[in-house]
């Protein structure tokens, strides 16, 4: 047995188990668009709007039910501030910040791995032809 299957049997949650709720929450995580509202809101509290052109091409809707998601797993927290017009700001929570480190250090590595990511792409569409 591996250590990685010993440490799951520790855990309460198993998110390689089909019924598990811990697998709603990994996709809402890794989603395209949650990993990335995370990683925006790990710079610090964010307007809807602010939000939405940080993450470049995200539609309102996808915005919007993404902050809701991430928001109902307790990585959000949603400040609305009564004032006229409505002032809404969007924050992570500890749990939030916690996974985001995490998901920027997922990140930073992609990004730093691009040229080799790139040249193994151009060698597998010069074998394979390009999809």
């Amino acid at each position: 047995m591996s250590a990685i299957t010993e440490d799951q049997d520790d855990l309460a949650y198993n998110v390689f188990a089909k019924a598990c709720p811990s697998r709603g929450t990994l996709e809402h995580v890794t989603g395209r668009w949650g990993g990335l509202t995370l990683g925006a809101l790990y710079e610090g509290s964010l307007r809807f709007n602010e939000l939405r052109r940080r993450v470049d091409g995200v539609s309102e809707k996808m915005l919007s039910q993404t902050l809701h998601a991430l928001e109902r797993d307790g990585l959000v927290h949603r400040e609305a501030q009564p004032t006229n017009p409505p002032r809404v700001d969007y924050e992570l929570t500890p749990l939030g910040r916690q996974v985001a480190e995490r998901l920027l250090a997922l990140i930073h590595c992609v990004e730093g791995a691009m040229d080799d990511v790139l040249a193994a792409r151009a060698r597998y569409d010069g074998t394979r032809g390009a999809l």
